[in-house]
């Protein structure tokens, strides 16, 4: 049972059924799920909780769909790993990284996209699309495969070649735009009132933004039914940050933590950085830009979101910031270096961007930190290849090891050009 009972305009307050639709008739403004909490409150536990799945649906009582239902791939309620040496490297002495690269599709969009998937099969469409950077389009194909659904996809295309691999195995339709994300999201808006599809992120959206939920949902949890101190996200629509903080504040109206003390910082890579923009210029107003950046899953040029997140990063007292794509590859390789995880280029933007605040005095030492990993590196190896030390060409003999072995630990411990001797 769900305990959905409207969707509201986020502007006005105008109350909507729950149905397919995501914007306000009145003010344009955007579609958000309400909910009854009070009759929530005394349904759902700590224990209720516990009981549940491994999953997402753990917290289905939180969700506004019908669990009864659900389209399952297992998506959610993955690692919340204690970062040892990172946070030794970066001087924090409590860092935890939330490893959302082992969902079923390998990004947090398993989350989103199982309530989407099952809120649509309950709207009875037969079709579930999407306009993705890439993440959303393999959990959508999937989700939909797994439903006997058919799956269409749009994505922009110079998209990586795992994600264009990562949607086609699950036979789902392709269509490759010319134009970035912002281009591919734009048709998608207007293809929805001609086709009678579950657009997850324009008609569906409503339901399927209220999944990123569960990551706050799932840390309170894994840290004994407490709130982190300081939460480090990556920005992308800025829908993912602020649903974190709703999770959390709903737990507080639920009575299953304390209190939320928590501040939330956004980091986004600078070639595509709308909303750290607009934080750095004391404004709400994001100013659209063309992404220029390597991490492609957060190239969004006109955040949907971005004033949301602004707010929530004011008033969490948390902060923001860009990096660069040099620093990106630094960020993947920092945090496959020491804590063992292949992230890809948005773990990058996250580990970078938690380097930086923690070096400026941002995060502090003593703080309960989790960064926020939302994909796996292997969608995007092009991202570092070009940095990698390539490997050792040897015939099959001791001597041939031996001689590769010893040249190679000769370079790896020659000073670099212009260091000091």
């Amino acid at each position: 049972m769900s305990f959905a009972n409207a969707l509201r305009c986020r502007e006005c307050n105008r109350e909507y059924p729950l149905d397919p639709i995501y914007v306000c008739e009145f003010c344009f403004g955007p579609l958000e799920v309400v909910y009854d909490y009070a009759a929530m409150r005394k349904a759902v536990s700590r224990e209720s909780i516990e009981r549940g799945p491994a999953s997402v649906w753990r917290y289905a009582d939180l969700l506004p769909c019908d669990a009864d239902a659900a389209v399952d791939i297992q998506a959610g309620f993955t690692p919340l790993i204690k970062a040892e040496r990172l946070g030794e490297e970066l001087g924090l002495r409590h860092l935890y990284l939330k490893n959302d690269c082992v969902n079923p599709t390998w990004s947090f969009k398993d989350r989103v996209v199982a309530v989407a998937a099952t809120k649509a099969r309950e709207f009875g469409f037969k079709t579930l699309a999407c306009a993705s950077t890439g993440n959303l389009a393999n959990s959508v194909a999937a989700h939909a495969a797994r439903a006997g659904m058919e799956a269409i996809v749009f994505i922009p295309s110079d998209l990586e070649q795992g994600k264009i691999t990562g949607s086609s195995v699950y036979d789902a339709t392709l269509i490759a735009v010319d134009g970035s994300y912002d281009d591919v999201n734009r048709l998608c808006s207007e293809l929805t009132g001609q086709y009678p599809w579950a657009f997850v992120n324009v008609n569906v959206r409503p339901y399927y933004a209220e999944g990123s939920k569960t990551l706050g949902y799932e840390v309170a949890e894994q840290l004994g039914w407490r709130a982190p101190d300081h939460c480090i996200v990556p920005l992308a629509s800025g829908s993912l940050y602020v649903k974190i903080w709703k999770g959390l504040q709903e737990l507080v109206k639920l009575g299953l933590i304390d209190s939320v003390h928590t501040k939330m910082s956004g980091v986004q890579a600078a070639g595509c950085s709308p909303i750290i923009s607009a934080w750095d210029s004391g404004t709400r107003n994001i100013r659209p830009v063309q992404p220029r950046t390597i991490a492609k899953s957060l190239a969004i040029g006109n955040p949907a979101d971005g004033f949301y997140a602004l707010e929530v990063m004011a008033e969490s007292g948390g902060s923001g910031l860009a990096v660069s794509d040099e620093e990106v590859v630094e960020g993947i390789r920092l945090l496959a270096r020491t804590e063992g995880i292949f992230a890809e280029t948005a773990g990058g933007v996250v580990c970078s961007g938690l380097k930086r605040l923690a070096a400026a005095g941002r995060v502090d030492r003593d703080e309960v930190v989790v960064a926020f990993i939302t994909g796996a590196g292997l969608k995007t190896q092009e991202a570092v290849m070009d940095t990698l030390t390539p490997p050792l060409q040897i015939e099959p003999t001791i001597a041939s090891f031996e001689k590769a072995f010893g040249e190679r630990s000769v370079v790896e411990a020659r000073p670099a050009a212009g260091s000091a001797s």
